[in-house]
């Protein structure tokens, strides 16, 4: 069981190393990068990779462990029980499975994703170690323990908003996906658009990484911006002209709305129009 990437994801030569020791070790695979770098579709494409049922847990900022393990719903029980149903002599009723118990019980070895664990408490972490390292948890309320057969494949990502406890990190095998350099990003682009005008995609790919490079950008696009705004470029049917002779004193590119995305962005862009157009 060796994942290679897929037809629809590119994964360089280290993202298949990490992914296949993560496999090997069956220790949760810690992937972090720049948001848009394909950490949440990884897991998807592991999944598809080895024909595994993928279950997802996307974390908020409110989301607490135990969510992952189960609920006891005690307002419900009490409520029924003042209203004589017969539901209530059954406990396991008012309990709610959480994504580690379905990983957990799974007849088929699933992916787990831990998706954008950095956005949780603090302490959410640490309040996982016990169950990913034993692999099993129990449910105080039923006397039960409910314990993985196999050990999933456990795909964890972070945009680095928060820095995860050292704890945590031992029992992770981590791999940071890097920014893809020009060759990786062609072999993404003709993976998404089979047959596009090489000089388009060139020419779109220069302006993409001239606006990554520019001091003071609050946040740079991403993969998944390019690709929606070569998308745009199509549907739009834009000239090649408007890329290839692209005025300098007109400094934001054609449909910028699909690369920059706050006020900020677009604001440093009219001020290097304005300088542009001074100097000039």
């Amino acid at each position: 069981m060796r994942f290679e990437g897929t037809s629809n994801y590119v994964a360089t030569d280290d993202l298949k190393v990490a992914v296949n020791a993560a496999v090997l070790l069956r220790r949760p695979l810690l992937v972090k990068g720049e948001p848009g770098t394909g950490k949440t579709v990884l897991a998807h494409e592991i999944a598809k990779a080895i024909d595994a049922p993928l279950i997802e847990w996307h974390i908020k900022s409110t989301t607490k462990a135990h969510q992952g393990l189960y609920e006891y719903d005690a307002v419900a029980r009490l409520r029924d029980g003042q209203l004589g149903d017969e539901r209530v002599h059954d406990i396991n009723n008012y309990i709610r499975k959480g994504k580690l118990w379905e990983a957990f019980t799974s007849p088929e070895l699933p992916v787990l994703l831990i998706d954008e664990i950095d956005k949780a408490d603090i302490e959410f972490p640490n309040d996982l170690l016990q169950e990913l390292d034993r692999m099993s948890f129990d449910v105080y309320e039923t006397g039960e323990t409910v314990a993985a057969k196999e050990r999933p494949v456990v795909v964890i990502t972070s945009n680095n908003e928060k820095e995860l406890p050292d704890a945590f990190l031992r029992r992770c095998f981590f791999h940071f996906i890097k920014f893809p350099d020009r060759d990786t990003m062609q072999a993404i682009i003709d993976v998404h658009f089979p047959g596009i005008q090489k000089t388009l995609v060139t020419k779109a790919m220069e302006i993409f990484y001239e606006v990554r490079e520019v001091p003071g950008l609050k946040k740079k696009p991403s993969t998944s911006e390019l690709l929606d705004w070569l998308k745009l470029l199509l549907n739009e049917d834009m000239p090649l002209d408007v890329l290839q002779n692209r005025d300098p004193t007109k400094a934001i590119p054609p449909l910028h709305g699909a690369l920059l995305k706050n006020e900020q962005d677009v604001m440093l862009f009219e001020r290097l129009a304005f300088m542009a157009r001074r100097n000039g």
